[in-house]
This record gives structure tokens, C-alpha cells and sequence, in this order.
């Protein structure tokens, strides 16, 4: 059994800061009791109303029990009050364990371990918890819960386990989980409408290796496009360690995609309107997934996808619809580190002449003379010219 300790953790913000018991300056000048000096309070009761104790944001934190760690770096994965979500201490005779398969508003959908699906709440200390998230309940958790005491009443989210493979992204400057405890996930992109963006496919291939997932390219709707032009992104991404498949909704590359989806959890992830519902209304016929065309005014995807979903394959395996993206901004890789996330640049970092080289101003640099010699793809180069100087893409 594993000890349990005490830890303080932090917890949101107050939303707005505790007013002044008296307003001595609207008093002074005209109050209740009329204008003037004599209209203010005198020291004694104004110093009746101070108060010693810290209030509003100073003392937003609360002891909890956790159970300790075997690993100790683990509970600083995702943060300190993560980790403590990660930790708490539960009673696993009255909880049950459990996967998140959907989340709608305030209520997550559970699929217990041992059978049967429960409508659950997030317990108020976890919601309250100060992380860098937008919510502390992903789709694709591992969580314990309490099942309700009542029919009709729901279940309570007691705890979050430590995430393994997530595909995360900025979303106005807090992070947002696209997919948690994933091991594949299919980089979806289409060679039509709306048209192909190289430089998305880059974001993503970052975002998957820092979140330790596997990546997958899939260019999709290649029935609509002669192949011929699109034949030099496929040597490209196949020659850095990237599979890339094409297909179509109509059959191509679909049996390599139920391969793939046979074991383990598939997040299945793009832009919008690229055909990613599609794809799975062909890899398991059944699934009923709502599709729909792409605007013929804007050429742009349309949202069909509104929420996360996980979804269990008849062949094995589960995979997780997600919605579509207009807008995908990096998180947690710095600028310092992007280097690392292109794998073409890595023979050429040793060979700067700078140890901390950027690669974008300095002289005698490798990685930039490799572009120059053609030994390093140039759309790739300006991808990570992008990212470094923190340049929005028009994912649009």
C-alpha cells in the first residue's frame, strides 16, 4: 500500500479582489452622514475593520492527502497542483477505475474497467486546482471515480492518473489536451480542399514527439488530386522516419489505417474539413460519424467534430475522434529546444560554431549552410523559422 503524505497545493485565483470595508475618501467627501472631515471614521474604527489574515489571491491554498510517488520526478510532470491531481488519495474500496470517453459541458463519460459507462462530475478540489490547462479532466484519462449512491444521480471524478502520450497545443495562453494517453496519432491532412499546409504537418510532428506520442502522416482525399505533384512530400517526410500513407474514404490506404488501429489508442487529428470522420465511417463501417463538404465559398473545413470522443474499434483497440482545428499554436517547447524536434537538423548542431547557435543570424552555421546545399529541405527550414520566432500560422 502506498504512503500517503500531506502537501499544500494552489488553487485557482479568486475572480476578482476583496473590496475595501470602508471607502474613507466617498465617506470624507460627502457620505452618509453628510460632507466633511467630521463625516469620516476615526482611527479606532477604521482599525476595527483591518484585518491580519491574508485574503483574495494571497491565500488560495489548501492542504490535501496524497499517496507518494515511486517515481519522484512524477509528480511534478504536469505541474505541482497537476501532480497533486495525479496523487490524491483515494479509497479504492468505494471508487472504481475507469477511462474517460467523452466529455460534454460539466459532465465526463467513464468507462469503468470492468464493464458499463457512468456520467461523472469533477470533484470541486480537482476543478479548483491552479494548472495550466483549461480543464483538469481530458478524454483519453485514466481516473478513479465514485459511482452515484442513487439512480439518476451522477458519479464523482475522485482522481487523475499521470498521462502518458498527449498531443497538446496553446490555446490563449493556457494549454489545451487535445488527446491524453495516446500512443499513435494520424497527422490528417488533405491534398484537395481545403488545401495542403506543410508547415501545420510541422506543428504537429513537434507537439507529438514532445508529448511522447507516434506519429502518422496521413495524406487523405487522393482521389481528387493527381498524385504526381504530391509524390516529393512523401520522399521528404518518409526519408526523416515519418510513415505517410495516402488515402482516400473511398478505400485507399484504409486497410494499412485499421492496421495501424489494431492495438493501443489512435488519436486521429487535423484541420477542419480534411476528412477525418470520413476516414473512420470506412475504417469501421457503422460508426455513423456526421461528415460534411467543405464551404464552397470559403474552401474551408467546416466543424463537424464538436467534441472528443473515444471510440472502441471492432478490430481492436480504441480510437479517438477529435474535433478540427483552426488554429494551433506550440506548448511546451521552447524556442531553445525546437532544434531537437526537426531530426534533420541534429547531424549539423555539433558543427555550429556557436554552442548555442539559433540557426537563423549567426555565421558559420551548419544547419543554415545545409539549407543552402540543399541537404536540408527549405520548407522544413522555414517551418522552424516560424516556430522559433513564435509567428502564428494561418491554419485558415
Amino acid at each position: 500500500m502506498a504512503k500517503k503524505k500531506k502537501v499544500r497545493v494552489a488553487l485557482k485565483k479568486n475572480r476578482q479582489k476583496r473590496t475595501r470595508a470602508n471607502d474613507l475618501t466617498r465617506t470624507y467627501e460627502g457620505g452618509p452622514a453628510g460632507p466633511g472631515p467630521e463625516a469620516a471614521p476615526g482611527p479606532d474604527e477604521a482599525a476595527t475593520q483591518e484585518r491580519v489574515r491574508a485574503k483574495g489571491d494571497l491565500s488560495r491554498y489548501r492542504t490535501i492527502l496524497t499517496e507518494e510517488a515511486d517515481d519522484p520526478g512524477r509528480a511534478k510532470a504536469g505541474g505541482a497542483a497537476e501532480g497533486a491531481a495525479s496523487l490524491r488519495a483515494v479509497d479504492e474500496s468505494t471508487s472504481l477505475r475507469g477511462r474517460v470517453v467523452r466529455v460534454h459541458g460539466l459532465v465526463s463519460i467513464v468507462e469503468a474497467d470492468g464493464g458499463g459507462t457512468f456520467p461523472c462530475h469533477v470533484r470541486r478540489l480537482l476543478k479548483s486546482l491552479a494548472i495550466d490547462g483549461r480543464n483538469v479532466v481530458a478524454v483519453g484519462d485514466r481516473v478513479w471515480f465514485r459511482p452515484a449512491g442513487r439512480p439518476g444521480e451522477d458519479g464523482l471524478i475522485e482522481k487523475v492518473e499521470p498521462r502518458g502520450g498527449v498531443i497538446n497545443r496553446g490555446y490563449r495562453n493556457r494549454r489545451h489536451v487535445i488527446a491524453a494517453n495516446v500512443d499513435t496519432v494520424l497527422i490528417v491532412a488533405s491534398m484537395a480542399e481545403p488545401p495542403l499546409k506543410l508547415g501545420l504537418v510541422d506543428r504537429y510532428l513537434v507537439a507529438a514527439e514532445t508529448g511522447g506520442v507516434r506519429p502518422v502522416i496521413v495524406l487523405n482525399k487522393a482521389d481528387l488530386v493527381d498524385l504526381a505533384p504530391f509524390q516529393w512530400i512523401v520522399g521528404l517526410y518518409t526519408q526523416l522516419g515519418y510513415e505517410t500513407i495516402l488515402t482516400s474514404a473511398l478505400g485507399r490506404g484504409i486497410d494499412r489505417l485499421r492496421e495501424l488501429m489494431a492495438s493501443g489508442v489512435t488519436a486521429v487529428s487535423g484541420q477542419s474539413g480534411v476528412g477525418k470522420s470520413s476516414l473512420l465511417n470506412a475504417i469501421q463501417p457503422g460508426l455513423n460519424l456526421k461528415v460534411r463538404e467543405v464551404s464552397d465559398w470559403t474552401s474551408k473545413g467546416k466543424h463537424t467534430t464538436t467534441a472528443a470522443e473515444l471510440i472502441r474499434l471492432e478490430a481492436g483497440g480504441y480510437v479517438m475522434d477529435t474535433p478540427g482545428l483552426r488554429q494551433f499554436e506550440l506548448w511546451g517547447a521552447p524556442p531553445a529546444e525546437l532544434e531537437g524536434h526537426f531530426v534533420e537538423f541534429r547531424p549539423y548542431i555539433p558543427l555550429c560554431r556557436f554552442p548555442d547557435c539559433t540557426h537563423t543570424h549567426e555565421g558559420r552555421c551548419a544547419v543554415k549552410d545545409a539549407v543552402h546545399w540543399g541537404q536540408i529541405h527549405l520548407g522544413r527550414y522555414e517551418s522552424y523559422r516560424r516556430l522559433f520566432e513564435q509567428r502564428p500560422l494561418d491554419v485558415e
